[in-house]
């Protein structure tokens, strides 16, 4: 992680350096860098920020240094073109502000009930969050008083005189003391924006952050909507039907990728992380492992992943929306290298359907919608490959022993269809079996990796025990790297774990007296498995 854009060299209280750590953020944006120390001094800022930029934090974090909790009075109003924005900057600030207590936050906009705002407002709230249209409803009712204001935000400026707010906007600031900050973030600047600067704001310092317009053309990107509770699912589902060579995994937040990583281990994939905890000897060798086909699923943050430089990635998948436009252009370039064709797959949950358009409109390409993959997709998909692989042993001609059984059934009076229909039967019942198994307990798929050994352990699902109990149960035990821990199998009375040779005797020996969730365990060598 670079130091100069770390959150630490900002002056902010431990409360919200606390939140921004909660919510994942590894470093500050140039937007965030440049714009909080001014308005933290107390200065007028006029930002010039697209959508994705990180400015909703840029603005957030200084109100709630700046807001004083033992005042019960509105002190900070944040102005938005739409309701969605409302909301969107609400729930931001809300997880800005978690540990910042006594601090009220209440977002208003038409199409919501106005006595339950009314009500809420009443309470006291120090910071609004709202429409033109219905802060100015609030002022006409004296329900909304703008007199202690201290700091007004016009965010996304441009979009609300395109709207046709300019005379609420202007009601509304000349109902505010002069003594206020105010501050502007508007993508562009038309002569409007100038005007409204000129009168309403004392010296404004000009934030401008220049972005490149980037394009990804060679890369197929689609995306998909889904819920949040089944990611995971179908993440493993378009694994396994476009069977990547090499795929990564982005998420927004350090936990996130350690969670995906266990999740993937316990289904049996090579999986590894890489994020901005790490030191750069675990990163090189996670990279190592991955350059060498021994992880062929790398899960990584924005930050940590700037170091990957692969030329064989077959497919990006977006496990969240990227924080910046810029990212997602990052991203995805990690495939379709080398005058390979790539794919790329975001998904998409509520709301974050407006990210992605945002998204669409910089990077001026289009993301195709996919339908989600159902089993019956996935068993097609494998039935496809399996008849692709029989038709390459027929053009090999590379049955000979093979034949001379089968004419043996021919001379019974079978006919050959039949006989391939039988076999096709068995083969994929046979699949089935393994389908059922991998879902209830996540079956290694690649058998024992290069360069590992595989342990017995004798406690599974019977006693509750999951991919990350044992991967802190041998890391707290041994010291073994947890990131360096292979394949996990658990089933129900035992479970298979796999370790580097280098530290297999030191697992033997660390693990002899341990315990795994208060039950002591018995660890012992893996048989060779047929």
């Amino acid at each position: 992680m670079n130091d100069r854009n770390s959150f630490e060299d900002l002056n902010l209280s431990d409360e919200v350096k606390r939140a921004i750590k909660d919510m994942g953020f590894e470093e500050a944006t140039p937007i965030q860098l440049n714009s909080i120390p001014s308005i933290l001094k107390g200065k007028d800022v006029i930002g010039q920020a697209q959508t994705g930029t990180g400015k909703t934090a840029a603005f957030g974090i200084p109100i709630l240094e700046k807001v004083n909790p033992k005042d019960k009075f509105l002190q900070a109003l944040v102005l938005c073109p739409t309701r969605e924005l409302a909301i969107q900057v609400s729930e931001e600030i809300n997880k800005l502000g978690k540990y910042v207590s006594e601090v009220k936050t209440l977002p208003i906009y038409g199409g919501q009930s106005i006595e339950r705002q009314i009500k809420a407002l009443k309470k006291g709230v120090q910071i609004v969050i709202g429409t033109p249209g219905r802060i100015i409803d609030h002022m006409k009712r004296k329900t909304l008083r703008l007199e202690n204001l201290k700091m007004v935000v016009l965010d996304e400026a441009d979009e609300m005189l395109n709207m046709g707010f300019r005379e609420d906007i202007e009601t509304i600031l000349k109902d505010t003391s002069e003594e206020r900050q105010t501050i502007l973030f508007s993508a562009t600047m038309p002569q409007e924006i100038l005007e409204i600067a000129q009168i309403y704001q004392k010296d404004p310092k000009l934030i401008k952050v220049v972005r490149k317009k980037l394009t990804v053309p060679s890369i197929e990107q689609y995306y998909l909507e889904v819920k949040q509770s089944n990611k995971f699912e179908i993440l493993t589902r378009l694994i396994d039907i476009y069977n990547p060579k090499l795929a990564l995994v982005f998420c927004n937040t350090k936990k996130k990728v350690d969670e995906i990583v266990d999740l993937l281990k316990g289904r049996g994939y090579f999986a590894d992380g890489l994020h901005g905890d790490m030191k750069q000897r675990q990163r090189d060798q996670v990279m190592e492992r991955f350059r060498n086909g021994n992880v062929d699923i790398l899960v990584a943050t924005d930050v940590a992943a700037r170091g990957i430089d692969v030329n064989d990635v077959d497919i990006v998948f977006n496990y969240d929306v990227p924080q910046d436009e810029e990212y997602y252009v990052h991203r995805i370039g990690r495939t379709g290298r080398a005058g390979r064709s790539g794919k790329a797959f975001t998904f998409v949950v509520g709301r974050e359907i407006y990210k992605l358009k945002d998204i669409q409109r910089y990077t001026n390409t289009k993301i195709k919608l996919q339908k989600v993959p159902t089993f019956q997709d996935v068993a097609e998909v494998k039935i496809s490959m399996f008849l692709e692989e029989v038709k390459n042993i027929i053009e090999k001609n590379s049955i000979g022993k093979e034949r001379e059984i089968l004419d043996k059934l021919l001379q019974e009076d079978y006919t050959a269809i039949d006989i391939a229909v039988a076999l096709l039967k068995i083969i994929m019942k046979n699949g089935e079996k393994k389908e059922a198994i991998d879902e209830d307990f996540g079956s290694n798929k690649k058998g024992i990796e290069s360069g590992m050994v595989r342990f017995f352990i004798n406690v599974g699902k019977n006693q509750k025990i999951r991919p990350k109990d044992i991967v802190g149960a041998i890391a707290g035990e041994t010291g073994v790297p947890g990131n360096l821990i292979g394949a996990i199998d658990i089933y129900e009375k035992f479970s298979f774990v796999e370790v580097p040779k280098e530290y297999a005797k030191k697992v033997l020996q660390g693990m002899k007296k341990s315990r795994i969730k208060g039950k002591s365990v018995n660890i012992e060598k893996a048989k060779r498995r047929e």
